[in-house]
């Protein structure tokens, strides 16, 4: 697979605060790249250094083998929205695309095109102030794209957004990377991330802590847990072979299995004595590893 953009072993101090910490990864064409991390974990100073916003002390980053960027490939979505308010729609569309040497005409018409696809169609001579959050939000996605971006960085491009809204970039997302686009995508959402990433990089306190594609990073740290609802004392569950560790709420009961264990040959084991209203089986989620991490509780790694 072709790789887009390579960081290597990026570092990054402000006076005798290191941020970034021996960072290294690679975002390949066609794919979408998550990189996550708590608030100050070091993304969006790792995004910055990609764009040439601030540049590292140590280490590279090389677009296609080169250190020189090539702004006419890239499309970025910062967290922090900056449309101009008292500008037009279209006129604020066709400024941006044409900073990226982009033919007029024809992003004038991905332009309209688009604005119908987010149910903006008719808002084209509206200007970004006329518009809702959600709306300025949508022009702003479209701005990033409008130019055929061969690398695009989307920084929590979900945050504010309806679930119809949440669908409609998501299927956009998933059509660029189809037809090649390099994403690399920031966000607080993990289940968003674990729904559409193809790979991901979780950072913390400046270093890496999780790189690999998600498959990957769901046989290393996400074991089995078992839900099962029913009127059952927590400390005879708590006692069942594998179990790690036990979360109730109210009758559902939730038990965290050891990583090697066999999970068909652990059901069989049961008791026969429980009250199974419901079981269900499945990996800890995205999101209990980011919480598990983020927070230093190590529980992950204890049941490694």
């Amino acid at each position: 697979m072709e790789t887009f953009l390579e960081v290597e072993h990026l570092k990054k101090s402000f006076k005798d605060t290191q941020v970034l910490k021996d960072i290294s990864f690679k975002v390949n064409k066609g794919e979408i790249m998550a990189i996550l991390g708590p608030n100050g974990a070091g993304k969006s100073t790792t995004i910055r250094n990609i764009m040439g916003i601030m540049y590292p002390d140590e280490g590279k980053v090389t677009f296609q083998g080169k250190t020189e960027i090539p702004r006419n490939k890239i499309g970025y979505l910062p967290e922090e929205r900056g449309l101009y308010k008292n500008v037009k729609v279209m006129d604020i569309l066709l400024y941006l695309a044409d900073l990226k040497d982009y033919p007029i005409k024809k992003a004038k018409e991905r332009a309209l095109s688009y604005l119908k696809i987010f149910g903006l169609e008719g808002k084209e001579k509206s200007s970004i102030e006329e518009l809702s959050k959600g709306m300025g939000q949508k022009v702003q996605f479209i701005a990033s794209i409008l130019h055929e971006p061969e690398f695009l960085i989307l920084d929590e491009p979900f945050s504010g957004l309806d679930p119809v809204s949440q669908e409609l970039f998501k299927q956009e997302i998933r059509k660029l990377a189809a037809n090649g686009t390099a994403i690399l995508l920031s966000s607080h959402q993990m289940n968003l991330v674990e729904e559409m990433c193809d790979r991901l990089f979780l950072i913390h306190r400046g270093q890496k802590v999780i790189y690999g594609t998600m498959d990957e990073v769901k046989k290393e740290y996400a074991n089995f847990k078992c839900t099962i609802k029913g009127r059952n004392k927590v400390e005879d569950l708590a006692e069942l072979e594998d179990v790690q560790r036990v979360e109730q709420k109210d009758d559902s009961i939730t038990l965290f299995l050891s990583k090697d264990v066999n999970v068909a040959s652990w059901i069989k084991k049961l008791p026969d004595s429980l009250e199974i209203n419901e079981l269900s089986i499945d990996r800890i989620s995205l999101h209990e590893i980011f919480i598990d991490i983020a927070t230093d509780k190590n529980i992950l790694k204890e049941g490694a």
